[in-house]
């Protein structure tokens, strides 16, 4: 979502597909296909390699990251590298959080796997400067702020992420909850179009399969702090925010 703040991540590809290819370069099997698109995009676009291999230094990820930004990443850039240098991918680091499927209305519709990642002190996010052209770390309570005050422009997803990473005290309580996660059932969001902007309703919003109709006037009213449990996201001048389920909706 181009001038959104978003996670790492992207489309899976041709490569990403097949399980063959990747026998004895993974470190975990199960779901093969989108743990290496999560490593492959999370190096390419925040230049985190979520990888290790025997006898590694701290030169081989400096080499590799060098190489990212001066060389650029050329087709294959993962095979041909896990391959010849004896890399395994590190299946283990990725934990699994929530599935997301694009709303119907949506221009572009995507199936989409979040999974959360334990940051190695060892390495640096970098964006590349061209899928990614800035990068920030924040906090989910200042994130959100910054999203309602128009600094940090969040996607609908990435809001409701940082909501729901809220309600842990630390990283041990978070780790606790992501050893054992499912991925569950796909969450999927209904958008409603206004005159200006739209209305994303949430899977748990009690009127997701109901008739709706919605008065956009008062909706600047209903814009809720950070915090606040929310089913509804209101997009307005660039910037979707959670509302709450105001007289507006009926």
């Amino acid at each position: 979502m181009p001038g959104y703040y978003v996670f790492p991540g992207g489309t899976v590809g041709n490569e990403d597909k097949d399980p063959a290819l990747w026998k004895g370069q993974v470190d975990e099997k199960e779901d093969v296909t989108h743990g290496v698109s999560a490593i492959r995009e999370t190096f390419e676009e925040a230049g985190v390699f979520l990888a290790f291999r025997n006898e590694q230094t701290l030169g081989d990820l400096e080499r590799i990251c060098d190489g990212r930004i001066a060389n650029g990443l050329p087709k294959g850039w993962l095979r041909e590298l896990v391959i010849s240098e004896g890399w395994i991918l590190a299946f283990s680091r990725l934990k699994r959080w929530t599935h997301w499927i694009t709303p119907a209305l949506m221009p572009r519709r995507f199936d989409t796997r979040f999974f959360l990642v334990f940051m190695s002190q060892d390495q640096e996010c970098i964006p590349d400067k061209k899928e990614t052209t800035h990068g920030i770390w924040v906090s989910p309570k200042n994130g959100l702020a910054g999203n309602l005050r128009g600094e940090i422009p969040l996607s609908p997803p990435t809001v409701v992420t940082l909501h729901e990473l809220l309600s842990y005290s630390g990283l041990q309580d978070l780790k606790k909850e992501v050893e054992s996660r499912p991925w569950g059932e796909p969450l999927c969001p209904r958008l409603i179009p206004l005159p200006q902007g739209a209305i994303i309703l949430e899977p748990w919003d009690p009127m997701i399969d109901q008739e709706i109709e919605i008065d956009s006037k008062g909706l600047g009213n209903a814009i809720l702090p950070v915090g606040k449990p929310f089913s509804r996201l209101w997009h307005h001048e660039g910037l979707w925010r959670p509302v709450g389920n105001s007289p507006q909706f009926s």
